[in-house]
């Protein structure tokens, strides 16, 4: 009895891990998913030369706040890379919230630019929010385009930050 315990331990120890893989890319799928299902994110997929997908990104603050968010980076429908998002805000603010965020290369350029890890988005940069009213056109500012979608939370903000980026190659 204690050698098939044993044995049910040791498959159990064996799978865990893949099945924790499995719910990381679970989460990037659905993540994916969501955004290629807006009418207002999902045609930048077929016309953009990459992307970077943050699931969750997580944010607080009062007074001074902050966000981050691990990411993958996508060429060709290829994961290539890893990134991790970090923004530092100041201003009035108070509370929390978790969101999802996509940002889209135009070009091999904006791409380029951004695998230098080194990148950054300064507090003018725009993120759209893809539940918002369609009425909007949504282009590329700098060669990036970016969106957003609220998973929970309630944040009061009125901020000032700016946001930076990690590129670790696969």
């Amino acid at each position: 009895m204690k050698k098939i315990l044993g044995a049910i331990l040791v498959a159990l120890l064996a799978v865990m891990p893949a099945l924790a893989d499995a719910e990381v890319e679970a989460n990037y799928n659905k993540a994916v998913k969501k955004f290629k299902d807006s009418k207002r994110s999902g045609p930048f997929f077929g016309k953009s030369y990459g992307y970077a997908i943050f699931p969750t990104v997580g944010k607080g603050g009062f007074g001074i706040g902050g966000s981050y968010g691990k990411g993958r980076v996508y060429v060709g429908g290829k994961h290539v890379a890893n990134t991790s998002l970090s923004q530092l805000t100041i201003g009035f603010q108070a509370g929390g919230q978790a969101y999802s965020q996509i940002m889209f290369f135009k070009n091999a350029n904006a791409f380029s630019t951004f695998k230098t890890g080194k990148f950054e988005l300064g507090a003018q940069a725009t993120a759209v929010a893809i539940t918002a009213g369609a009425g909007a056109n949504v282009d590329y500012d700098n060669g990036i385009a970016i969106f957003t979608v609220a998973k929970g939370g309630l944040m009061y903000e009125a901020s000032v930050g700016g946001q930076t980026f990690s590129y670790e190659a696969k």
